[in-house]
């Protein structure tokens, strides 16, 4: 029998799951009202009158901020140092927050590079993410499980709500992103910070991924921003981006990359490694292998051999963390794309019927792998 201690608990569960979505609002808060720059301007920690001070925060609502930095400390974004009391038992000083690693991430200041302890900053990723086009994609997740899509009789309404994104938005997620210039600009803002970030990690761990390669070919690429950054750590690599017309279009000029209008469905440009950084988990099974048979046709033209590295989620990390994370991210394809998140046997299986036979997967960008393939 369930003990009343027992029932309390859950009931504590359910009401933070239930709210769980408090977490990215206060998170979405903090970055556009600037708290982790004021905190960093403050040498890396501040008290609430700092704050005060430095945020665009009505005078009337001061009192909100300490509430908004209470939870977010709760939940590891900040840390919170409680005031330290005199020999005399009065108040010494007041409560004082501070930059933790996550928060350290949401730093944009110019001069937040220091030597040795820049990480690139991530908060127009965040902000993609919390943007209240996804979340009205979330509030259709239980509509759209009830559209069967091999209903005959209901064919149109099927299509027209092939996932959650396209049934709340009327657009499929790249194709709002083409027709929205708003949306358009936080998708290539906020997927341009996370290419950033991996990017700074790629270059100086897996410097070996990249011995003896002359070409590189970022299928899908976006702006260019990946590319750019390999091709910045490593002078002797010409690299290039595939990418979409419209994308191409508005495609920085001067970014040392060269751009290629075409679809990777149809035709893929040769290079001695093609670079495909989460984009399969964007696609079905069946396009996967479609994806990828074009990639070896063009690798195994190469002299050496070429080889496509893939940059996705392999399902199945031993810190309860990261598996959490892929979890959350297989939950945002099935919202956004019709690509789910895979484990090493699936991807075994997609790899396999592309027709290759060997491949390797380093899971070394925490909840992301990095997987390199050879024909």
């Amino acid at each position: 029998m369930t003990s009343t201690a027992e029932l309390l608990q859950a009931e504590a569960e359910l009401w933070c799951h239930a709210f769980g979505y408090l977490k990215s609002m206060a998170l979405q808060c903090a970055i556009k009202l600037g708290i982790p720059n004021a905190i960093h301007r403050s040498g890396g920690t501040a008290s609430l009158p700092e704050l005060h001070a430095a945020l665009p925060v009505a005078a009337s609502k001061r009192s909100c901020v300490s509430r908004i930095m209470t939870f977010l400390a709760a939940s590891g974004i900040f840390s919170e140092e409680s005031p330290a009391a005199a020999a005399d038992g009065e108040v010494a000083a007041g409560v004082r927050y501070s930059l933790t690693p996550a928060s350290r991430l949401l730093v944009d200041d110019d001069d937040s590079v220091t030597s040795g302890s820049h990480h690139t900053c991530l908060s127009q990723f965040m902000l993609l993410c919390c943007s209240p086009i996804n979340f009205r994609a979330s509030q259709s997740l239980d509509d759209w499980l009830r559209v069967d899509e091999l209903d005959g009789d209901n064919h149109a309404a099927a299509a027209a709500a092939e996932t959650p994104f396209m049934m709340a938005n009327g657009a499929s997620l790249y194709g709002l992103t083409s027709r929205d210039a708003e949306f358009g600009a936080r998708f290539s803002e906020g997927m341009g910070s996370d290419s950033r970030f991996v990017a700074e990690i790629v270059v100086h761990e897996c410097r070996e991924v990249f011995t003896g390669v002359t070409s590189l070919m970022d299928v899908g690429g976006g702006d260019g921003t990946m590319a750019a950054a390999i091709a910045k750590a490593f002078p002797q690599i010409r690299c290039s981006v595939l990418e979409l017309p419209h994308v191409v279009d508005a495609a920085p000029a001067d970014c040392g990359v060269q751009f290629i209008a075409g679809d990777m469905m149809e035709f893929i440009p040769p290079a001695d490694v093609l670079l495909l950084k989460w984009i399969l988990h964007n696609w079905s099974d069946e396009d996967c292998v479609r994806i990828l048979k074009r990639c070896k046709e063009v690798v195994s033209t190469r002299e050496p051999k070429g080889k496509v590295v893939i940059i996705e989620v392999v399902v199945g990390s031993q810190s309860k963390q990261m598996l959490e994370a892929q979890f959350v991210s297989d939950l945002c394809m099935m919202l956004l794309t019709t690509g789910e998140e895979r484990d090493r046997d699936k991807w075994q299986r997609i790899f396999q019927d592309a027709g290759f036979t060997q491949y390797k997967i380093s899971p070394v960008l925490g909840f992301r792998s990095l997987i390199e393939l050879y024909p």
